[in-house]
């Protein structure tokens, strides 16, 4: 970030640095509507759309499962290892798409 507080290059010419240096450990939060019950489903669901974007399995322990207060909803902590924006972008877009997924940061 250059001193004015934009991501602008300093002088003409200069490349912008990438936001993310890759490879990086990476956090993704994901949110669904799913009552305790159900939460080891989406949960399951959720590992099983980040499996087929990145090629590897993730780790249960890379999860942290949060309740909403009612229990309607469960929202996911996923922490993984990123080799690329691409990479990043990508689990951006199937999240986006998956209609189980009520909100992602």
């Amino acid at each position: 970030m250059t001193q004015d507080g934009t991501d602008k290059p300093d002088t003409p010419g200069e490349e912008k640095k990438p936001l993310v240096e890759y490879p990086s450990v990476y956090e993704y939060k994901v949110m669904g509507k799913a009552t305790v019950e159900e939460t080891a489903e989406f949960e399951e669901h959720v590992r099983s759309l980040f499996r087929r974007k990145m090629g590897m399995e993730v780790s249960p322990d890379s999860i942290h499962v949060q309740h909403s207060r009612k229990g309607k909803f469960v929202s996911l902590s996923v922490s993984v290892l990123l080799l690329s924006e691409e990479q990043r972008r990508g689990i951006y877009e199937a999240l986006h798409q998956d209609p189980r997924i009520v909100y992602y940061l």
